[in-house]
């Protein structure tokens, strides 16, 4: 047992890939590897859910994107601003959700070059159906968070992730 630790208790070692370095450095180490964990096992659940309804992670973002920006849609690049995760091919994904008329596409009549896409009925009856098993979900990962704490975890992240490079 090493010294100066009460009997029972454990003596924290140090990784050796840590040795030296500050307990602040080890600290952001851990939170990094703990968000990482965390968003792969969400994603990972929320995955498994949506395949059971044909969907992609990404084609289920632009669905709800789309379903925000209500009757006028949003142009392509407007759609891809917005997703969670940036996906390089905006446009195949589209077509994929045109094609299971889940999404339309119409050319601005003002400007031929703007493409808008707008989420159909299909797609906002789909998206009904995913609602429940969604909050399901999310209830499974994050319903022993209070509402407190669930908004301070929030506005950490968002702290994080809005720092300037």
């Amino acid at each position: 047992m090493a010294k100066n630790v009460p009997s029972g208790a454990q003596a924290h070692t140090v990784p050796k890939p840590f040795k030296g370095r500050s307990p602040r450095t080890i600290a952001q180490y851990d939170a990094y590897t703990a968000i990482l964990q965390a968003a792969e096992t969400f994603q990972r659940q929320a995955t498994e859910l949506l395949r059971e309804f044909d969907l992609s992670l990404a084609q289920y973002n632009v669905l709800r994107i789309l379903r925000g920006a209500g009757g006028p849609g949003l142009a392509c690049g407007e759609v891809a601003g917005r997703l969670i995760r940036h996906d390089p091919d905006m446009t195949r994904l589209l077509d994929r959700l045109e094609k299971r008329d889940l999404t339309e596409r119409t050319r601005e009549p003002h400007d031929r070059r703007v493409v808008r896409t707008r989420i159909t009925v299909q797609g906002l009856a789909l998206l009904a159906k995913l609602d429940e098993p969604i909050d399901i979900l999310h209830e499974h990962q994050l319903g022993h968070l209070s509402t407190e704490r669930l908004g301070e975890l929030t506005r950490v992240l968002q702290e994080a992730r809005e720092r300037p490079a």
